[in-house]
């Protein structure tokens, strides 16, 4: 671990204040096409499966940087990493405003996407002010930073009423280059960086940090967060547009109801982190896959009508999920993710210390891939399908086979290393071979 010795509890919550408030704006941003994108669908005539592609663009980087950012800010330090990355974000989100058919729509996309993958700097960033009996806890409040989709849901219709996409667009630049400055400003060094610096030690290397992805357990723990994380990213995305065509409602009560999603999903990641540190990882995420089971069989079912043959003639009735009853799963639903995504990265700092950066890196990488494909599925469910609800019965599928072998794998791992004791370990997130520091 790092040397803590001369940080105070006032750097801790320095960082983790600093870190979580740029994590929100970042969030904010990187879902922005999941309102701007359904006025882009309206002017381009943009089908759902395009409008799909378009909304997971930004995801898409968000994903695939975040293992490259982990690494660099394991090397070069959150500071500077984090800096950077918001500066380059918000040139590209000033730029999407002059923006006008629809292939070049997708590639300034990715450059906004960048903006997610300010969670792994952050995650890396902030672990490395805390002491391993905290960290759980740390990285649920930094986590809670996904209330910046619900900022988004809530606050970009009236924004784009009031001023139009582009406007709205260059409001999110000027937000996130201010961020970034102010948190260059007011930021202090890495830990890791100051030691670095005191000791004469050489960065690790780009493979070192790479090593522990031949685990599968690190996999493991990825496939968890695309459901978890990925889902809801795709969820906080989707359901505006959801609303707007299953329940024929206006575009900023869709963009409300998407918001309360988005909010439990987010704040209440903090509660998930303490969770961890208190019952364990494992107890948290089978507490979510199977809350999540309940409520998405729930939500899976379209609206029926059913024709009986009754004893005199036939007898009618109709089944299906009404808007109050389907805001409430949502809602549920995005308190059970936020409660898995803190444990899955609960699990990171524990068995892997020297590797944050790049083992929380593919984890959130393979997570924000789900951002990206699960609406680019659930366009092309819509369209071949044409049912509303399809998007959730893909979602129910995942999350069975993610908590079968989740369960299956945790009974063969306990049976394998401790026979005599599986049954008192098997809620247990204490390592059994934590990962031994980098050679240098």
């Amino acid at each position: 671990m790092h040397d803590l010795s001369n940080v105070t509890r006032n750097d801790q919550y320095r960082a983790l204040g600093l870190s979580t408030f740029s994590f929100t704006v970042c969030f904010a941003v990187w879902t922005i096409f999941s309102i701007i994108g359904v006025k882009i669908q309206q002017d381009l005539g943009l089908s759902e499966t395009e409008f799909g592609i378009l909304v997971a663009t930004p995801v898409l980087t968000g994903s695939v940087s975040r293992i490259f950012l982990g690494v660099w800010t394991e090397q070069f330090g959150g500071r500077l990493v984090y800096t950077l990355q918001m500066l380059t974000t918000a040139v590209a989100c000033w730029l999407l405003s002059s923006v006008q058919s629809y292939e070049v729509f997708l590639i300034a996309a990715l450059g906004v996407g960048l903006a997610g993958g300010s969670f792994i700097v952050g995650v890396a960033y902030t672990s490395q002010w805390f002491e391993q009996e905290r960290q759980g806890t740390a990285l649920g409040i930094f986590g809670a930073g996904n209330v910046g989709a619900a900022i988004t849901n809530f606050f970009a219709p009236f924004l784009m009423l009031a001023f139009g996409w582009e406007q709205t667009a260059q409001i999110y630049a000027a937000i996130l280059a201010l961020n970034a400055i102010a948190f260059y400003a007011l930021a202090k060094p890495d830990p890791s960086q100051v030691q670095r610096g005191r000791t004469g030690r050489r960065p690790v290397s780009t493979a070192e940090q790479l090593a522990p992805l031949r685990n599968m357990q690190v996999w493991r723990f990825a496939t968890y967060y695309f459901f978890v994380f990925g889902g809801f990213v795709a969820l906080a995305s989707y359901l505006p547009r959801f609303y707007v065509g299953a329940y024929d409602l206006p575009l900023a009560t869709a963009g409300m109801l998407a918001a309360a999603y988005s909010m439990p999903g987010s704040i209440f990641r903090a509660l998930g982190g303490w969770m961890s540190d208190r019952w364990g990882a494992r107890f948290v995420m089978y507490l979510t896959f199977l809350v999540s089971l309940a409520c998405l069989f729930a939500m899976s079912y379209p609206n029926t009508r059913y024709v009986v043959q009754g004893i005199d003639e036939p007898v009618e009735f109709t089944f299906g999920v009404g808007l109050e009853a389907f805001a409430v799963l949502t809602v549920v639903l995005g308190f059970v993710m936020s409660l898995g995504k803190a444990a899955v990265y609960k699990h990171i700092p524990v068995y892997y210390p020297y590797h944050v950066g790049s083992v929380g890196g593919l984890v959130g990488m393979i997570g924000g891939l789900g951002g990206f494909v699960l609406p680019i599925a659930f366009g092309i469910l819509n369209d071949w399908l044409g049912v509303w609800t399809s998007s959730f019965m893909l979602l129910f599928a995942i999350v069975l086979v993610s908590t079968v072998w989740m369960h299956v794998a945790i009974r063969l791992m306990e049976r394998r290393r401790h026979p005599a004791l599986a049954e008192e370990r098997f809620l247990s997130d204490v390592p059994d071979e934590p990962q031994p520091p980098p050679k240098r």
